[in-house]
């Protein structure tokens, strides 16, 4: 009996131990992280933008017509006075010939009647109406020769055509858009300022364009030339214009540039102490701010932060960071104090 009592006694012991042993260890959660300081948004306002001329023009013809030729096609370059498309002639032609012929007979007539004025078989007053009916003949006459030059459109200035708005057999009516020329010479970045930014750009701002991705790397240095005082009603952004400081004849027409702008306040983020964050960084307690910091054994603990400002690439934390810190870039509502994570930047654990 007491052999079977100490048999079950140790067959329970043995298998406490076994499920003792088969706990896991709690495993080290994965999390993305980011190092505070290291991006290029803490030292400045980044924005896309696309090259355009300095000067352009949209040209139309003066009167309305259907296009019987069209000589240019985008991308064409055009010298001033060219020929770039035509309308037809017919009716400002037939225009024309009944002006010249109206001239021409008011031009007899004036002959006649001073010829008859000299002998004084009519008065001076039917001399003066007949002078005058040639002013005006003379007149129409140039007016409709203006016209039947309408019919031609001319390029106004050296450059390259960089749309076309009509085709050959289009109606088109007065004023028309047919071809936009951009003028050789210099060139610009548009880009489109925020609603929240816009206090802070100014004309005359220093920039950094880099062309990387059209230009092999190519980094030119500019200025905010203007700025438009109205936002685009649809976008809610402020259009403006980042002029190139030296001779850009290399920067092509339709580039994509990334346009950094150098405003004392973008320079004196970084020195005050202050950086750009991801949004999903940010632990919201109740009206206040805090974030994961990672420790050097890859244990987290939360820090209250001062947010002062949201942009578009992230939160403006002006107090509770340095730089080099390491936090928790995603997944922060997860995370318990002094938990150990295996830190993941740019999809590769470290």
């Amino acid at each position: 009996m007491n052999k079977t009592i100490w048999f079950l006694m140790s067959a329970v012991v043995l298998a406490a131990c076994s499920k003792e042993a088969s706990v896991p260890m709690p495993a080290e959660r994965p999390a993305e992280t980011f190092v505070v300081g290291a991006q290029a948004t803490d030292i400045g306002n980044l924005y896309s933008g696309e090259v355009h001329a300095r000067y352009e023009a949209i040209l139309g013809f003066r009167i309305g017509g259907k296009i019987i030729e069209r000589l240019v096609d985008a991308g064409a370059q055009v010298r001033k006075g060219q020929v770039l498309a035509k309308l037809d002639s017919s009716d400002t032609g037939l225009q024309e010939s009944a002006a010249s012929a109206q001239l021409q007979l008011a031009q007899d007539e004036l002959k006649r009647y001073r010829e008859l004025r000299a002998q004084g078989f009519v008065s001076q007053s039917a001399l003066d109406a007949k002078e005058t009916a040639l002013k005006a003949a003379e007149a129409q006459a140039g007016l409709a020769r203006n016209q039947a030059a309408y019919t031609t459109l001319l390029a106004d200035r050296d450059g390259v055509i960089s749309a076309t708005y009509a085709e050959v057999g289009q109606v088109i009516s007065a004023g028309q858009p047919v071809v936009r020329i951009a003028q050789n010479g210099e060139r610009e970045v548009a880009i489109a300022i925020p609603e929240s930014r816009f206090p802070s750009v100014r004309v005359g701002m220093q920039a950094e364009v880099d062309m990387a991705a059209s230009s092999g790397g190519q980094v030119l240095h500019g200025h905010v030339r203007e700025i438009s005082p109205a936002a685009d009603p649809a976008s809610r952004t402020y259009p403006a214009r980042v002029a190139f400081d030296a001779s850009n004849t290399k920067v092509a027409l339709g580039m994509t540039a990334s346009v950094r702008l150098l405003g004392d306040g973008a320079k004196k983020t970084q020195a005050s102490g202050s950086y750009v964050i991801p949004m999903t960084a940010l632990f919201q307690q109740g009206d206040k701010a805090a974030v994961w910091v990672v420790a050097a054994d890859g244990s987290v603990s939360l820090h209250p932060v001062t947010v002062a400002a949201y942009r578009d690439e992230g939160a403006l934390v002006t107090s509770g960071l340095q730089a080099g810190q390491r936090i928790v870039k995603a997944g922060v509502h997860k995370l318990s104090e002094g938990e150990k994570i295996r830190a993941i930047e740019n999809g590769n654990a470290s």
